[in-house]
């Protein structure tokens, strides 16, 4: 389902940061149970204090509501991350072309247990590259790298 009064704009981390950080950490707990909610908490604190602050992260918002975000460093998607509630509706592909016009070509890392993430950037064009047993903290999540170019 697309809808069509998503707006995107730049992250303002004197606006954004404590929803952006609920978004990801609620998103987080949905896509990937299989890591805890003990280590998302401590993850949520690197998502405030240095993921967010330091990524190119865009917005998106519907009625002036911040709704799911996309963080770049470069072109690899560092994250993407939507509301649960708003899943299914055509803001991670409003994202994810938006980064894509600007960029030309994106990379990223999805755990391949969240079947649902590897689904939908397959739809969108992603291509495996690679894979790999452990996560970025050496624990035991296979991750697939991912790109795609226009």
């Amino acid at each position: 389902m697309k809808n069509v009064n998503v707006v995107i704009r730049p992250f303002d981390a004197a606006t954004d940061l404590k929803i952006l950080s609920t978004i990801w950490f609620e998103a987080s707990l949905e896509a990937h149970p299989f890591i805890g909610e003990e280590r998302l908490t401590e993850q949520r604190k690197l998502i405030e204090e240095a993921y967010l602050p330091k990524a190119e992260t865009s917005v998106a918002c519907l009625d002036g509501e911040a709704v799911g975000f996309i963080s770049l460093l470069g072109c690899f998607i560092g994250g993407i991350f939507i509301a649960p509630g708003w899943q299914g509706h055509g803001i991670g592909r409003a994202l994810i072309a938006d980064a894509l016009a600007r960029k030309g070509e994106l990379s990223l890392e999805v755990y391949t247990e969240n079947e649902r993430a590897v689904r939908f950037y397959r739809t969108l064009g992603f291509q495996e590259i690679s894979r790999r047993a452990v996560d970025d903290f050496g624990f035991p999540f296979p991750n697939a790298a991912l790109r795609i170019k226009t």
